[in-house]
C-alpha cells in the first residue's frame, strides 16, 4: 500500500512591516547603513523588491523607522541605566549606556542622524523621551527645572558626540577612549554640580 505523507512543509507566516523593519536593522547594524538597500532587504527576506512597497512607501520611509526605532532602543537602554542610581552615578551610568547602545546596534543609531525629526511629531516625541530620560537621571541635582533641561540636552550632545567620533574611529590613539570617555562624564557632573550650588544659593554667577 502506498503512504502518504501527510506532513507538510510549516506555512510561511505572511510578510509584515515589522519584519521588513526588523531585516533593515539587522542588515545596517551587521555591514552598515550604507550597504543598506530595499534590493538587500528584499533578499533577506526571500522576496522580490516590489513585494516591500505593501509595506513602506520607499527606501526613506524606512529609513524613518529605523531612526524611530533607533531612538526607542537608545531611551529604554537609558532608562534601565539609570534604575536606582542618582547623581553623578546616574550620569556615568547613562553615558556608558548610550556608548553601548552605539556599538550594539551601529546602523540604527547613525539612521538617527539620517533622517530629519523636525516637523515629524512621531520622531520629535522619541526625542523629547530621550531627553526626559536624562532630566530624570538628574533628579538627584538640585536644579532648576530651566537648568534642568538644559543639562539634559547638555548631556545628549556631549553622549552623542562622544559615540559619533567613537564610531567612526574618531578618536585616535595613543589615548584610551575609555580614559577619555570618563574624563568626560567628570567635566560633565562638575558643570553640573556649579549649576546646582548656583540654582541653591542663588549667586548669579555669570557662566
Amino acid at each position: 500500500m502506498t503512504q502518504h505523507n501527510d506532513r507538510h512543509p510549516p506555512a510561511r507566516r505572511p510578510l509584515d512591516r515589522r519584519q521588513v523593519v526588523a531585516a533593515a536593522a539587522q542588515l545596517a547594524d551587521t555591514e552598515g547603513l550604507d550597504k543598506l538597500t530595499l534590493t538587500r532587504v528584499a533578499g533577506m527576506l526571500g522576496v522580490r523588491q516590489p513585494a516591500l512597497y505593501r509595506h513602506v512607501d520607499g527606501f526613506d520611509d524606512l529609513l524613518r523607522s529605523l531612526s524611530l526605532r533607533g531612538r526607542e532602543i537608545l531611551a529604554q537602554r537609558l532608562t534601565d541605566a539609570a534604575v536606582g542610581l542618582s547623581g553623578d552615578d546616574s550620569v556615568a551610568a547613562v553615558g556608558h549606556a548610550w556608548r553601548q547602545m552605539v556599538r550594539d546596534h551601529p546602523g540604527l543609531y547613525a539612521a538617527t542622524d539620517r533622517y530629519p525629526c523636525a516637523g515629524d511629531p512621531e520622531l520629535e516625541a522619541a526625542v523629547e523621551r530621550v531627553l526626559a530620560v536624562l532630566g530624570q537621571a538628574l533628579r538627584g541635582y538640585d536644579l532648576s527645572e530651566a537648568d534642568r533641561v538644559h543639562a539634559a540636552r547638555t548631556l545628549r550632545s556631549a553622549f552623542h558626540g562622544f559615540s559619533h567620533l567613537e564610531s567612526g574611529d574618531g578618536h585616535p590613539l595613543p589615548h584610551d577612549p575609555e580614559d577619555t570617555f570618563g574624563h568626560l562624564v567628570v567635566l560633565l557632573c562638575a558643570g553640573v554640580h556649579r549649576l546646582s550650588r548656583r540654582s541653591a544659593v542663588g549667586t548669579g554667577d555669570v557662566l
